[in-house]
């Protein structure tokens, strides 16, 4: 494995006039065969080295026949050297010192034979690197990049400049290379130094310069690449642009935005003005300018531009409003079948939607109310959205309370007719068809609605499992099952802010048959009110008869007495002439 180690760090390579070469790594061992035949009766070999002028320089000496090796006092090869039994030399460590010639001398009593090598020594130099690189190029400027710099090469290598992977080749006054090689006097190395001067365009931004070294090694010629380098291109902004922020297609009441003002030079520019609508002068700022809670004043044209005005942009924003005007709105009391008219008024910037909500429920049409009902009180919302503007959304609500009224007729007739605003009851019962219980139905109308309570007559206790039905339209119905087992009155109880009524109800025990009475309250309610509306038509219309007719006896009564008076004033008339007649006779 040593033989073949040794092996591997040079090459030997013929040459013309028969010489070989031996190519060996700079630091590495070079191993030198004697070309030669050992021949009979060999004393000893011997290696030399010759000097520039010719002039030979032994280095080492073994005899063939003790079996000694010597090694001459020469101080670059101390400690250096090894010749092996069949005269294959031996050096550590190469260095540049060791490209010679040397000589391989074998030595019998009658003849000398030499044989020579060639020895040459190859240094592969460090990877290059961009040293002094500049800070920022310019366009139109030109300007030192950097420097490549390969230490350490052995020969010399060749620098070349790569700009995206192609070759920059020189151009006057656009690009400028300059190559400078420099020995180390102690180890013999090369170190080259490539600087590149050059001139960018706008385009070279982000463009990735390198440098390469070639160079000659023992297996022949090699290339080592730097690592790549992006330099910052300055170069004058030629345009400018104003953003809104956040880019949303629309803006509404409320809302905050930023405007944004970019120049796309490099650096980029970090002040401009901006001219906002209504202000004559522009207002200076860094790139961006911040408006909170916008209104709708703040619609029209922004600018910006270069602090030098040189450029400039503009963009247009429409701040959208949406406004609702409800009338009336709150909470309003109305009695029944007053009118009530109801307007919703919706001012915006676009076309808006608009609709109707009643107690949780979308309503078809507007509502209208010519003469209010007991069904038409509840909540009513108008709502309406800006289309294709989202979140500009607007309501409104009004709580609408009809309540019945109370009347006298006139003076002479006394009864308070009381309308179904206050709470009206009729209890039903029904023995269910298993014969185990009974239902007892509590039928409620009135508005507002009515609160229930049931209770046991004479005990006075409450009770408290009920149902309800939904309250539609001022009605609603309380239902208890019971199963007595004696008979009891059950009392149900109704009251709102108008009235509180009570009705009871006797209801046998379950071993007692009964007749269930039909739950056709609604009718008879009907029925009762159209009888208590025939009552009061019917009062009225005979006060109304008998004041016309009062009127007309009082009237006729006044001119007989008129034309009474009259004939019994020309009857004294008469008699006062006949009496002057008779005296002027006499």
């Amino acid at each position: 494995m040593k033989h073949l180690n040794c092996f591997l760090s040079f090459s030997v390579s013929p040459l013309a006039l028969g010489l070989y070469t031996v190519n060996a790594v700079y630091g590495d061992t070079i191993i030198m065969p004697c070309r030669l035949e050992v021949p009979d009766g060999l004393m000893f070999g011997k290696w030399k080295y010759e000097m520039p002028n010719g002039s030979p320089v032994f280095i080492a000496f073994r005899s063939s026949t003790k079996k000694s090796v010597q090694y001459d006092d020469v101080p670059d090869y101390k400690d250096r050297l090894s010749l092996s039994e069949n005269y294959t030399l031996s050096i550590k460590n190469a260095r540049i010192s060791d490209e010679k010639r040397f000589v391989c001398m074998l030595v019998t009593e009658d003849d000398v034979s030499e044989e020579p090598t060639i020895v040459k020594v190859f240094k592969q130099p460090s990877q290059p690197e961009i040293l002094h690189q500049a800070d920022f190029l310019e366009t139109e400027k030109l300007k030192m990049l950097g420097e490549c710099v390969a230490r350490d090469s052995y020969p010399e290598g060749n620098v070349t400049w790569y700009k995206n992977g192609k070759v920059l080749q020189p151009v006057e006054e656009v690009v400028i290379i300059s190559l400078q090689k420099i020995v180390d006097k102690s180890t013999g190395l090369f170190t080259m130094t490539s600087s590149l001067q050059y001139m960018p365009t706008k385009e070279d931004a982000n463009a990735k310069f390198a440098c390469t070294v070639t160079y000659y090694g023992p297996s022949g010629q090699k290339t080592i690449q730097s690592e790549p380098v992006v330099f910052d291109i300055h170069y004058p902004t030629e345009k400018v642009t104003i953003q809104v922020l956040p880019q949303s297609s629309t803006i509404k009441e409320g809302d905050n935005i930023t405007l944004k003002c970019s120049g796309n030079g490099n650096p980029p520019p970090q002040e401009f003005l901006f001219y906002i609508p209504g202000e004559t002068e522009g207002i200076r700022s860094s790139d961006t300018y911040v408006m909170t809670d916008v209104r709708r004043n703040a619609t029209g044209e922004y600018r910006c531009s270069l602090m030098d005005k040189s450029m400039m942009d503009s963009t247009t924003i429409t701040v959208h409003y949406l406004d609702l005007q409800l009338t009336p709105s709150g909470e309003v009391t109305k009695q029944i079948g007053e009118a009530l008219p109801v307007s919703c008024t919706i001012s915006s910037s676009r076309n808006a939607t608009v609709f109707w909500i009643k107690d949780n429920t979308r309503m078809q049409t507007s509502p209208s109310f010519s003469s209010l009902q007991y069904q038409d009180a509840g909540n009513y919302i108008c709502e309406t959205t800006l289309q294709e503007v989202e979140g500009l959304k607007k309501s409104k609500t009004l709580k609408l309370i009809v309540e019945g009224k109370g009347c006298y007729i006139n003076k002479m007739v006394n009864y308070n007719i009381v309308l179904l605003g206050k709470p009206q009851i009729k209890m039903t019962k029904k023995t269910n068809t298993n014969k185990m219980s009974k239902t007892i139905v509590c039928h409620v109308e009135g508005f507002p609605k009515p609160a229930v309570q049931w209770t046991v007559t004479g005990s006075g206790s409450i009770i408290n499992k009920t149902e309800e039905t939904k309250y539609v339209n001022g009605r609603f119905s309380s239902k208890i099952v019971i199963a007595p087992e004696e008979n009891v009155t059950l009392t149900c109880i109704a009251e709102n802010q108008l009235e509180r009524t009570v009705t009871s109800l006797n209801v046998s025990a379950i071993s007692i048959p009964e007749y269930d009475e039909p739950e056709d309250r609604n009718e008879k309610v009907n029925d009762q009110a159209k009888l208590i509306v025939g009552i009061v038509v019917g009062l009225l219309l005979a006060a109304l008869v008998a004041g016309v007719v009062y009127w007309l006896y009082v009237k006729k009564s006044k001119t007989a007495s008129k034309h009474v008076d009259k004939d019994l004033g020309n009857i004294e008339e008469n008699k006062k002439l006949e009496e002057n007649n008779h005296k002027s006779e006499a």
